[in-house]
C-alpha cells in the first residue's frame, strides 16, 4: 500500500464532496432511506462488511466496539474482499469509506480505516 494513500470515513448520508476521492460503501446491507443516486458511490464492496452474526452481536453497542474490532479483523484476515479493498486504496490513493450506521465513531468503516492506515 502506498504511504501517500489517504483513507477517509464518512456517512453515506453525507453529501459527496470533491475531496472524497474514490467512494466505497463498506456495508453488507444497503442503508435504509438512501437512494443509489444520493450515495454517489464508485463501488459497493458488500463482502468487506462484517458478517451478519458479528453485526448482530455488536448491535452498535459502544461498549462492545473494541471486541467487535478484534473479531472483525479476524473475519477479514485472508478474505478476498479485504484484499480487494487494499487494492482499491493502492490504486486510487484517496478513498472515502462510507458507512450507513447512525454512530459515526463505532462502525466497521472506522475499523477498516485503522487497518488500512497502520
Amino acid at each position: 500500500m502506498s504511504t501517500t494513500a489517504q483513507v477517509h470515513v464518512r456517512s453515506v448520508r453525507d453529501e459527496a464532496a470533491p475531496g472524497d476521492g474514490y467512494r466505497v460503501l463498506v456495508d453488507r446491507l444497503w442503508p435504509r432511506g438512501v437512494s443509489k443516486e444520493a450515495a454517489a458511490l464508485d463501488e459497493w464492496l458488500k463482502e468487506v462488511g462484517p458478517s451478519t452474526e458479528l453485526r448482530r452481536w455488536f448491535g452498535h453497542d459502544p461498549e462492545r466496539f473494541e471486541e467487535f474490532a478484534r473479531r472483525y479483523e479476524r473475519e477479514l484476515d485472508g478474505s478476498q474482499a479485504w484484499q480487494q479493498l487494499q487494492d482499491i486504496v493502492a490504486d486510487h490513493g484517496r478513498v472515502t469509506l462510507l458507512f450507513g450506521a447512525a454512530d459515526h465513531e463505532h462502525n466497521q468503516a472506522i475499523v477498516l480505516q485503522d487497518l488500512l492506515t497502520r
